[in-house]
């Protein structure tokens, strides 16, 4: 059973362009990176989120595979410097996953 991960980001619109150029930061370092996951990134146009929220998915062989990922970015201190950078930007964040059905 495979699993995708969606990280739900929710984050001041009035701050939009700072966070944007950060989250640029962070495609980069999973382009740059061989262990890193390539995600794919999201912007809501209409839905039940707001449009300043950015929503990233990866997915992953399962919800270990899925848990270890999250583990790992945790603890990287490339990802921690972009992360503290970008952390007084949000509003809410919540950690999502599904599995996908392979019918």
């Amino acid at each position: 059973m495979s699993v995708t991960l969606r990280v739900v980001q929710n984050y001041d619109i009035t701050r939009e362009k700072e966070f944007l150029e950060l989250e640029r930061s962070f495609a980069e370092l999973e382009r740059r990176r061989p262990d890193y996951v390539k995600g794919k990134r999201t912007k809501p146009i209409s839905g039940p989120e707001p449009t300043n929220t950015l929503i990233w998915e990866g997915e992953f062989p399962n919800l270990k595979a899925a848990g270890d990922w999250l583990d790992f970015v945790s603890k990287d201190a490339e990802h921690d410097k972009l992360f503290a950078r970008q952390q007084p930007f949000f509003n809410s964040v919540r950690i999502e996953f599904y599995e996908n059905l392979d019918y």
